[in-house]
């Protein structure tokens, strides 16, 4: 596995970085986003988006578990949190054989059931407004993560 570093200092410069992963993205790409509360997953998911061309407001389904926005690749939106301890049964196996892009926040709680090829983004606070982002990946996505310089 191979990863990457990139320190973000402030949201506006989270969502360029996960804006300019999305330009470059293919259908069936699986993120996981793992980081305390407010660490920027879901800033992060709606930079990807803007990249994606999803015009919706994207928030955390937090509640919902799950939601999906089309785009020039369609995006399904996952937060794992609510499932610990549930059956991980949910068919969200479904979607990561699907043409669009994965995003899960919480994914240790569905770890069961995820595919092996996919980017984990581990995002840690470093203060009020910065934060660094490690990408752990595949040599598949070597050429994808060299955009984002």
């Amino acid at each position: 596995m191979l990863q990457k570093t990139w320190i973000s200092n402030d949201p506006i410069q989270t969502k360029q970085i996960a804006q300019r992963l999305a330009e470059h993205i293919h259908d069936r790409t699986i993120i996981t986003l793992q980081g305390d509360l407010g660490s920027g997953k879901t800033t992060f998911t709606q930079g990807l988006a803007k990249g994606l061309g999803i015009t919706k407001n994207v928030n955390s389904p937090t509640f919902t578990i799950s939601k999906i926005y089309e785009g020039r690749l369609d995006l399904i939106h996952i937060d794992a949190y609510r499932l610990e301890n549930e059956s991980s049964d949910l068919g969200f196996e479904e979607f990561f054989d699907m043409d669009m892009v994965s995003v899960i926040e919480w994914p240790k709680y569905i770890a069961d059931i995820l595919p092996l090829e996919r980017i984990d983004i581990t995002i840690e606070i470093l203060d009020e407004t910065s934060r660094r982002f490690t990408f752990t990946y595949d040599t598949i996505y070597t050429e994808l993560l060299e955009v984002i310089q």
